[in-house]
């Protein structure tokens, strides 16, 4: 920066948001160009995102910054006229160029100054390069970055190639120009920058607008009725007059009951004229409050292309690094997204990219022996399906191998041998998404490290939507994301459970019966109703939910069939009230987690009604289930049983699960199971139990920390808890009993009778 111009704020943030523009269209036409090096006319878009980054950065006085984009215009300029022909260390010095806007672009206004002096020596390093490449000399190796404490944003980008590797850089294929070309990025439309909170307050607003616009009706109905009373009013009248002309009334009166007809009259047709005059008005009101409520909601979607202008750029770096050639296409990028949903989505996006390079695309010399194009194709596709956004990402690679998945299951004592050679490939394909699971034969820098499923499957089943998994060893491998269009908006289906509304999103809903009750069937003593082939249980939301006795069935029984990973159930209502569109409301943070509820909406009638969280609903079903605490739906009286003491297990390896509910039923204590942390903090806060035995690494909430959240909690703080863990070192077992822990276990207690014993010893016999 020049000495003798202040650094204006106001300008430095222009410049901010500029450089951060111009930046993103540099980074995207240059991997478009690196893929079609002779289409000259990819370079325009270019020069004109570096010569507006240079006017900017001179107009504030920013001098490195001017070098450099002048350098990076001068490449571009010689390679437009043919002067110098791209190739793929070009383009790497003109993206490094890029990335100094880019986390320019980032550095907080008081920090720049500070940061301009540090990243000078990138800048000048970078100039210098940029000017040997143009004169054809062997660049110098420009200078690295210096760290300043600078929020970066989630990584976009691999590091450039591995030049320990030996292999070397390989010449990616042409390919289609993507959706998006740069000049669009360059030129967005007009926008300004909204903060979340404002955009759903707005929409909340215009929820209840709507909401109270859908009442007029009912006023208009009350009306009616009032002018049909009126009607019958005057009849009554008329007659009366009848009757009093008949015995002869004075002149008087007759006078009288003349203009009290012409008053009903004149009554009766302000009445009808103000009834049109309100219906007209109700219908032009919930037409504009229904176009402002679609505009709320249209200003929380953004194209998908807003959220994925880094992958390009990382499926690029990918392919340098790792010695292969991979080409990323993007469909579907104007698909209109939820912000909240985008801004999730990078994350699970990134780890399946990187995947996809890493363990799906095959190496140029794998792919020709199996008599495939050398370049890889990844695919990167959105739309709208059935009211749901629906992305895939699949690859033309090696696919998944299922015996590997089964011998890891095994290995990692998931299962047995004979269950692991029962499952079939969707159960199997389930197990990629367990935290630590991996089939990868060693770690490298990009994955084989275990965690990237498990980052994709918690996004998507924080926002209520689903994932699925298909492959053909050879061919390739494609995950689907099936999620909701908005978190703010969901259609649902209204039912009545113990006299109050209860929602069900339709997504989670798979199909609404109408049950004869005479069509139950009774199988060890549980009830179920055959459906698709199958055996559906059958379930009062009353029990779950806990609202009191499930009461005798009146006529045909309306069930919703629910499905989640732990299984498919009926769930019985009381009475269906039928679909609506419904604003999201979240529930006040102070509640904490309410079991089987995920958050709270307002009907048109302006009686709330609270969102049922099918998933959390079907843990609790099959809790109830396995402890067989399920009751009937007719009602029946049962004898209670012998009060035995209750024990909870909290484990997310079925096999572990299971053994400890044998070991432990066997010697007669009652056991309910919990499949993660945070389903046995649920647990335990709704529950009556003796003692808690659970694992230390669990997804969602871990051990250590539940045991906390139980010692902290007044009502539970003397509830003996016992940590059964693999984990056997001294600090582990110091840790778990400085969390309040009263006993700590190794698995290995299962062979013999310590776990039993420490049991006796806390809570004593069943």
């Amino acid at each position: 920066m020049s000495n003798d111009m202040l650094m204006d704020a106001g300008m430095l943030e222009l410049f901010r948001a500029e450089a951060e523009t111009h930046s993103g269209a540099l980074e995207h036409g240059l991997v478009d160009l690196e893929a079609h090096p002779g289409d000259l006319a990819r370079i325009e878009p270019l020069m004109r995102a570096a010569h507006s980054i240079k006017g900017a950065a001179r107009i504030i006085g920013l001098t490195g910054a001017v070098g450099l984009a002048h350098a990076m215009e001068d490449v571009l300029v010689a390679a437009q006229k043919e002067k110098l022909a791209i190739n793929r260390e070009i383009i790497d010095l003109l993206l490094k160029g890029t990335d100094v806007y880019q986390r320019l672009a980032k550095v907080p206004t008081t920090e720049m100054s500070g940061w301009l002096v540090q990243e000078s020596g990138v800048m000048q390093g970078l100039q210098g390069a940029l000017g040997a490449a143009l004169t054809g000399q062997p660049p110098p190796a420009p200078a690295l970055p210096v760290p300043v404490a600078v929020p970066e944003p989630a990584p976009t980008a691999l590091p450039g190639p591995a030049q320990a590797s030996g292999q070397p850089p390989a010449e990616l294929p042409a390919a289609p120009p993507p959706a998006v070309q740069a000049a669009d990025i360059a030129s967005p439309e007009s926008a300004v920058p909204v903060s979340t909170e404002t955009l759903n307050r707005l929409l909340g607003l215009a929820g209840e607008c709507l909401v109270e616009a859908r009442r007029l009706p009912t006023f208009l109905q009350d009306l009616s009725r009032v002018r049909i009373n009126q009607g019958q009013s005057a009849a009554r009248f008329e007659r009366l007059l009848e009757l009093i002309g008949e015995g002869g009334a004075g002149d008087e009166s007759l006078a009288l009951s003349a203009r009290i007809q012409e008053l009903e009259a004149e009554s009766r047709q302000q009445l009808i004229e103000s009834m049109g005059r309100l219906e007209n008005y109700a219908h032009r009101l919930e037409d504009l409050t229904g176009r402002l409520y679609n505009e709320a909601v249209a200003s929380r979607m953004r194209p998908l292309s807003d959220g994925v202008k880094g992958f390009p750029r990382l499926v690029r770096d990918a392919a340098q690094q790792l010695g292969k050639t991979i080409h990323l296409r993007i469909e579907g990028q104007a698909t209109r997204v939820d912000r909240d949903i985008l801004a999730r989505l990078e994350a699970p996006l990134n780890h399946l990219l990187r995947n996809a390079c890493d363990h799906g695309i095959e190496s140029p010399e794998a792919r020709l022996a199996a008599s495939k194009l050398a370049d890889g194709v990844i695919r990167l596709e959105a739309a709208h399906k059935s009211g749901m956004l629906m992305i895939t990402v699949s690859d033309d690679g090696r696919g998944i191998d299922p015996e590997k998945i089964r011998r890891q299951i095994v290995a990692r004592n998931l299962a047995s041998e004979e269950m692991a050679a029962s499952l079939g490939s969707s159960e199997l394909f389930d197990f990629l998404f367990l935290p630590g699971f991996s089939t990868a034969a060693s770690v490298t820098d990009l994955s084989g490290r275990g965690v990237g499923l498990d980052v994709v499957q918690t996004m998507v089943q924080e926002v209520g939507g689903t994932i699925q998994v298909s492959s053909r060893p050879g061919e390739g491998t494609s995950f689907q994301l099936q999620l909701p269009l908005t978190l703010s908006v969901i259609r649902a289906l209204i039912v009545e459970i113990a006299g109050e509304p209860y929602a069900f999103s339709l997504s989670k809903v798979d199909r609404v019966l109408k049950v004869p009750v005479g069509e139950l069937q009774l199988v060890e003593n549980r009830q179920y109703y055959p459906f698709d082939g199958a055996n559906i249980g059958l379930v009062s939301a009353r029990q779950p939910l806990g609202l009191g006795e499930t009461l005798p069935p009146e006529g045909d029984l309306p069930v919703l069939v629910v499905s989640a990973r732990l299984g498919r159930y009926g769930v019985v209502a009381d009475r269906l009230l039928g679909e609506r569109e419904l604003v999201v409301r979240p529930l006040d943070a102070r509640l904490g987690k309410i079991p089987d509820i995920s958050a709270a909406a307002i009907l048109e009638d302006g009686t709330p009604a609270l969102i049922v969280d099918v998933d959390d609903l079907v843990r609790s079903v099959d809790r109830l289930l396995a402890g067989g605490r399920l009751s009937k739906i007719e009602g029946e009286k049962r004898v209670a049983p012998v009060k035995t003491k209750r024990i909870l297990v909290v484990d997310d390896s079925i096999t572990v699960r299971e053994v400890e509910r044998r070991l432990l039923e066997n010697r007669g204590y009652e056991v309910d199971l919990a499949v993660d942390g945070m389903d046995g903090w649920n647990r335990v806060r709704s529950g009556r139990y003796d003692l808690v035995i659970s694992d230390i690494d669990m997804p969602r909430l871990n051990g250590i920390e539940m045991v906390r959240r139980i010692k902290q909690t007044p009502d539970l703080e003397h509830l003996p808890v016992m940590i059964v863990s693999y984990k056997d070192r001294d600090e582990d077992r110091l840790l778990g009993l400085e969390a309040g822990a009263n006993y700590y276990l190794t698995k290995s207690s299962f062979h013999d009778e310590s776990l039993l014993d420490s049991v006796v010893d806390l809570i004593g016999e069943p």
